[in-house]
């Protein structure tokens, strides 16, 4: 990877995140929307924890993508709920609280060559947003890969 590739990806694929806003989930009834918190995730794996810049070199390259994934899921493939300390605006502060987080996983395959991981991401009763987009799963011969795994918050 070069690094002039990497910045003309990640340019236009931030020009057209800006331009997504929301997308209509037939599964959930609702619009996700495609907000800051889903765009710093595609850069990092958490706060102050960067991700490497092929991983995302890789994941703005497969984002466009996701709004197809997220407008034509009618099941979902992946489900985790769990209680995590999210930052919420309170009082003009931001504070972390005890809230419900649910994670949504939207799996596609698109073509020959492209199989994708849409992430959703619910916290409380506040509207759904983008969270995240994973590439290809990898398999060995004859072998059946778990596609639910690690930490999707980190995802």
């Amino acid at each position: 990877m070069i690094i002039a590739d990497f910045k003309k990806v990640k340019e236009s694929s931030e020009s057209l995140y800006s331009d997504i806003g929301e997308v209509w989930c037939p599964y959930l009834k609702e619009k996700v929307i495609f907000n800051a918190k889903g765009k710093e995730h595609l850069k990092f794996k958490s706060k102050n924890k960067a991700r490497s810049l092929s991983d995302q070199y890789v994941r703005f390259k497969i984002l466009k993508y996701a709004p197809e994934v997220i407008k034509n899921s009618h099941t979902i493939q992946g489900f985790n709920s769990t209680k995590s300390f999210e930052v919420m605006r309170s009082n003009h502060l931001n504070e972390r609280f005890l809230v419900d987080v649910i994670y949504f996983e939207f799996i596609a395959v698109l073509g020959e060559k492209v199989r994708v991981r849409v992430i959703v991401k619910k916290i409380g009763s506040s509207q759904s947003f983008f969270w995240s987009i994973i590439p290809f799963w990898k398999k060995k011969d004859g072998e059946r890969k778990n596609i639910n795994y690690g930490n999707l918050e980190e995802a």
